[in-house]
């Protein structure tokens, strides 16, 4: 194996000089941030759409791309010429882009350049969704029933000929996340058009239209386990639960789980260290399971993440232990004994709302927005921390995806308290401009069902129809027109 991993000198000091990183937006933001605290200069790189974007000012140097968005961000000889022009020792893809790709991870080893995730092997083996599940399989972790390759459209056919009566199949990028390249099949006369869309949707978003199906499980809780290696050593740092989804997308996720008990929680953290540990796994990963509703004692796992998570920003919440530095002193060869991972229980409940440019049509479907930010306002207060790309007067583009901002609200007590304080900091948040989906947050939070939590995948399409959208949701804060005042 093939990897070039930076050492500290005789001080304990790091050597990791400059660091490129691969993205955009808010999370660009988040990893500029986490370098300057240990001293490592940063690089952004950005595309002539992103001339204005606040990542590029957030870094050290900005150097522009070559190439229109989003593949500008997916040129892997262009970045690594980039940073070995531009004297990079080391480069963070973020989330999304290149995180997951392999060949992005082996060319940063042959050109002697730090990749902060996990090494080449570790990305082909999780990075690809079949091969994470036939490793499931062989460590004896329960599987969804579905295909375990790059799937044909006769033998995704094959499989939907063969499901239970009444059943419904879903399709997946094999180099998928986020929701992208995700699509349910409910019946053979639509499988084709779909399957179509679904490869089409993985080549556009990841580089690869390789997909591969499984059943869907109509009832069941998207629970993920946070876990962190040092390529010896494997831990975790306990669970999120991510079941409030719109087109297969995240967009409310809360740490810990407030559903599972200590005896249904502890099988997953086991099966996700189980395969971590087969591998010795290096850097910070995710493993995601579904978990029946009815039967929380079953679980399925779905696919693994080796990569930061979009929320992994709740789990730092709870843990009080910064992920993204972690992930930086890991690649300069800090052991987990050397970072000191936190072993005790999480403190409270931490909830992440996405704040995304889009609007809900009158039959549920979210339409994008976007445009001229006009008024860019965030709530504050003690536990709320927002990880935003946005200020007044910028323009965003449609070219990417429709996350702006990310609400992290943290309550030491109970979940309910969480669920107020998030409600109140969301009523706060001023974005003027274009619509946002604040508002929908907003209806999502005051549903009887979300406050005992009895929810899962498919909560909002299955009672979207129950929600009343006309209701106006309280806001804390004047409009610009002359004539408003602040709810009461």
């Amino acid at each position: 194996m093939l990897l070039f991993v930076a050492v500290k000198d005789k001080y304990g000091q790091s050597i990791m000089k400059k660091l490129l990183i691969a993205n955009r937006g808010e999370i660009a933001i988040r990893i500029a941030r986490a370098a300057h605290e240990l001293g490592i200069q940063t690089a952004a790189i950005f595309s002539a759409e992103d001339t204005h974007a606040l990542h590029r000012i957030k870094a050290d140097t900005a150097i522009d791309l070559e190439g229109a968005s989003p593949g500008a961000y997916l040129d892997i000889e262009q970045i690594i010429q980039l940073a070995n022009q531009h004297g990079c020792d080391a480069i963070h893809p973020g989330y999304g882009f290149l995180s997951e790709n392999a060949s992005f991870a082996l060319a940063c080893a042959e050109n002697h350049i730090t990749f902060i995730g996990p090494d080449s092997e570790q990305l082909t083996l999780f990075g690809d969704k079949t091969s994470a599940r036939q490793l499931a399989k062989e460590c004896g972790v329960p599987l969804v029933l579905g295909t375990v390759k790059d799937t044909s459209l006769e033998e995704a056919r094959d499989f939907f000929n063969q499901l239970p009566d009444n059943s419904d199949a879903i399709l997946k990028a094999v180099s998928g996340g986020g929701g992208r390249g995700m699509r349910i099949v409910d019946s053979l006369e639509t499988l084709e058009k779909v399957f179509e869309r679904c490869k089409s949707e993985a080549k556009n978003a990841f580089g690869n239209d390789a997909v591969y199906i499984e059943q869907l499980i109509p009832h069941a809780r998207h629970i993920e386990i946070q876990v962190i290696g040092d390529g010896q050593e494997v831990t975790h740092l306990w669970d999120r639960e991510c079941s409030i989804q719109r087109n297969h997308q995240k967009i409310i996720e809360v740490a810990p789980s407030p559903s599972l008990t200590g005896s249904q929680r502890q099988p997953l953290i086991n099966a996700a260290l189980k395969m971590a540990q087969s591998k010795n796994y290096l850097s910070l990963g995710t493993f995601e399971f579904l978990v029946d509703t009815n039967n929380p004692e079953n679980f399925y796992f779905i696919e693994a993440n080796p990569r930061l998570q979009v929320e992994h920003t709740i789990t730092e919440e709870v843990t009080g232990f910064d992920l993204v530095q972690a992930q930086l002193k890991i690649a300069d060869n800090s052991t987990l004994a050397d970072l000191k991972v936190p072993t005790q229980k999480p403190a409270g409940y931490a909830i992440q709302c996405r704040i995304n440019m889009e609007t809900l049509s009158k039959k549920g479907r979210f339409k994008p927005t976007g445009g001229n930010i006009s008024v860019f306002e965030i709530p504050s207060g003690p536990g709320v921390r927002v990880d935003h790309f946005g200020y007044a007067g910028y323009k965003t583009s449609t070219r990417f995806d429709s996350l702006l901002a990310k609400l992290i609200v943290h309550s030491a007590n109970s979940y309910a308290d969480v669920i107020k304080k998030a409600r109140r900091a969301l009523a706060e948040f001023r974005i003027e401009g274009f619509e946002t989906n604040i508002s929908f947050l907003q209806l999502l939070m005051e549903q009887p069902a979300f406050i005992d939590n009895n929810i899962y995948t498919r909560f909002i399409d299955d009672n979207f129809a129950s929600f009343d959208t006309s209701q106006a949701q309280p806001i804390l804060y004047f409009k610009s027109e002359e004539n408003s005042t602040p709810a009461k």
